[in-house]
């Protein structure tokens, strides 16, 4: 029997045939493999990202107060707030292919495998920008294969949710350029001192050579290494078509201008204003602290910077070099606004970061104007008159309590309220809370806006209670504001890094006390720097109209005043229990104030305090209390609520059968030359 053998040809045939079937099936498998995978990938949320962004704080003018990073300077912006040419360079440099890949360059990975096959190490890279957006947002930097897999299928998760252009976007605020500046808009500040969309070529090139090694392209590190980059950065852009040879060639030959690092600024603008806006940030508005750090956020304040570095520099200036533990306060708000314009809580930031304008401490007498506030909406005028004298005073009974005024000197004579204000009488104001009781003036004080507990006794009227500069300012900012309390406002809004409004604080105005009272006692606070007032001293610093209140313990130095465009408080002393020299160091306190008024408002044209439908003016008699008329030798000019100003003239210098004369009205340059006053309408 004869055996058939089938001939060589038919079979290599036949196997070649099952060979085919097999790689068609095969590349179907694959295939259908691949399309799950993509389809599995397509439907996976990729991980969740927190990038760190900057955090820029506003002051009232636009200007950057300060910007917080915490080692991660990064301010997102869209891809068209880049200039084309970064954008450009980057690509060219980093991924030429990238329009035209899926997240993985086969082509380019194919050929890096095969440079470092014959080269028998790591010598070329393959990864795509999309590979390297995934590994900076979502992996670590270990090189091994199961994170290499886990790139390449993030890579891929990637192209599958966003377009080119928004992954370009994300990489181009991601990468790190070295010197804590992350993504194009950092970086391009941190080198050039310019928003990343008006860079040059030059300087748009010279940046993108930086990511591959920060700390070796880095022109501040070494700029001949840089320019090296920059040169091959500028010829693969010619390569890719970007460019041409001639513009790659003026661009190689420009001038790079560096921002000047040494210029930057070692100490922060207004340090305690900015620990105060954090504390806000975090306890009233709820933000963590990792948003507030991270989180890209826009804080809009309402600091003056111009009044900020005026104020810092009369303190500089003012304290005594030889006595670094006397210390200083400031704070200064429009009282129309409530925007606080102004914070120093210490002389040097550097050695104590407590900030005295919110510590507490005894205000002494500059909280009297809050008792007579009150005194004047309880039947009290400005002609109230009362004896000072030594006088002990008992309350709850038994206990006693027995005031002084300061060196010992007292009227041992009836005098009025106004004249109380203008010397600070301790006898008179202690009199006052006793008529009104201690718990009236606690209700008073915390209609406007005093927070700090209050202990209801008759040392109140001296300000025994603690409280802080802060509050103490916006008391007396609803005095100028004829009994409107307006509260603070430090920061007016906070934008997310997506622009979306967190915050907005608008103006908020409360009615705590009548307009007629409140002007009244603006008036009689004016005294306090004419001749005889406790605030004289520095009257001559002084070229507008003015009202405030000195305030003094052993252990504290206060003036608290405004004008209708500005109300600020000042406070010296020391953090120990050590006593304050009144005639020295007290004085620091008031030439720090009037100083600060007038250089803040050196810009603005004085300002008169106006009075409202319900106030009358006349002229009285200092001796008598009754009406002047122009025989009087020292007639003061005062103002009532209409109704309780007196009726009857003085009769103590008119000669011998004359009728009273009315004064000549308060306009009149013989009043002012009369009066001998510090300032009048005609300055």
């Amino acid at each position: 029997m004869e055996v058939m053998r089938e001939a060589p040809l038919i079979r290599y045939l036949r196997l070649a045939k099952k060979f085919v079937k097999f790689l068609i099936l095969s590349l179907l498998c694959c295939s259908f493999a691949a399309l799950m995978l993509i389809l599995y990938l397509r439907s996976q949320p990729l991980p969740e990202v927190f990038i760190n962004q900057t955090t820029t704080i506003y002051a009232e003018n636009g200007e950057v107060l300060d910007t917080l990073h915490r080692g991660q300077n990064r301010i997102v912006v869209p891809l068209k707030e880049m200039a084309p040419s970064l954008v450009q360079a980057t690509v060219a440099i980093e991924d030429r292919s990238f329009h035209d890949h899926y997240g993985i360059d086969w082509k380019r990975l194919a050929r890096a495998a095969y440079v470092d096959v014959i080269h028998m190490e790591k010598v070329q890279g393959a990864s795509t920008i999309t590979q390297q957006l995934a590994r900076n947002l979502y992996l670590t930097l270990d090189k091994t294969w199961e994170r290499k897999i886990k790139e390449a299928l993030l890579a891929i998760q990637l192209e599958l949710n966003y377009s080119k252009d928004e992954i370009l976007e994300m990489y181009m605020n991601q990468i790190y350029y070295g010197h804590s500046a992350y993504g194009a808009q950092a970086a391009a500040q941190t080198y050039f001192g310019k928003n990343a969309k008006d860079l040059t070529l030059a300087e748009s090139s010279m940046l993108a050579g930086i990511p591959k090694g920060p700390s070796y392209y880095s022109p501040y590190v070494d700029f001949e290494k840089a320019k090296s980059r920059q040169k091959l950065i500028l010829q693969a852009m010619q390569r890719s078509g970007y460019i041409t040879a001639e513009q790659a060639e003026k661009a190689f030959a420009e001038p790079i201008k560096l921002k000047d690092r040494a210029q930057e600024k070692a100490v922060e603008q207004a340090p305690y204003f900015l620990d105060y806006l954090a504390s806000l940030v975090k306890n009233r508005y709820g933000i963590d602290e990792e948003t507030f750090i991270h989180g890209g956020l826009k804080i809009y304040t309402t600091l003056d910077p111009a009044m900020q570095k005026k104020a810092e520099e009369i303190i500089a200036a003012t304290l005594p070099k030889d006595n670094p533990d006397l210390q200083v306060a400031l704070v200064a708000m429009d009282p129309k606004t409530g925007h606080v314009k102004a914070m120093v809580g210490g002389r040097d930031y550097q050695k104590s970061q407590y900030n005295r304008v919110l510590g507490k401490r005894q205000p002494g007498s500059s909280f009297k104007p809050i008792l007579y506030l009150a005194a004047l909406q309880n039947g009290y005028t400005p002609l109230t008159m009362m004896k000072s004298e030594p006088t002990v005073f008992t309350y709850d009974k038994v206990k006693q309590y027995i005031p002084r005024n300061f060196g010992e000197r007292y009227a041992h004579d009836f005098i009025s309220m106004r004249e109380a204000i203008k010397t600070s009488d301790n006898i008179y104001a202690v009199k006052t809370i006793d008529h009104l009781t201690p718990q009236k003036v606690v209700e008073q004080a915390k209609s406007l806006g005093i927070s700090s507990p209050l202990q209801a006794v008759p040392s109140l009227a001296l300000g025994t209670s603690l409280v802080s500069p802060f509050e103490l300012n916006a008391a007396y900012a609803a005095f100028a504001n004829k009994g409107e309390y307006v509260k603070p406002i430090a920061i007016t809004r906070i934008e997310d890094s997506q622009g979306n409004i967190l915050v907005e604080e608008k103006t908020e105005r409360t009615r705590v006390a009548d307009p007629v009272a409140s002007a009244l006692l603006t008036n009689m606070m004016q005294s306090v720097f004419e001749r005889g007032g406790t605030g004289y001293r520095v009257a001559n610093i002084l070229n507008r109209p003015v009202a405030g209140k000195t305030g003094s313990t052993d252990y504290d130095a206060w003036l608290s005043g405004f004008t209708p465009q500005l109300v600020s408080t000042v406070w010296v002393g020391y953090d120990q229990n050590r006593k304050v020299d009144d005639v020295k160091e007290g004085y620091l306190s008031k030439k720090i104030w009037a100083e600060f008024m007038e250089k803040a408002l050196q810009d603005q044209p004085p300002a008169l305090f106006e009075m409202p439908a319900g106030v009358v003016s006349v002229y009285i008699d200092s001796k008598s209390g009754k009406l002047a008329t122009e025989h009087c030798p020292d007639p003061q000019l005062y103002y009532f609520a209409k109704g309780t100003e007196p009726q009857e003239f003085c009769t103590d210098h008119l000669p011998p059968n004359e009728s009273p004369t009315p004064l000549s009205p308060p306009d009149s340059p013989s009043f002012w030359q009369r009066m001998g006053s510090w300032w009048s309408p005609s300055q």
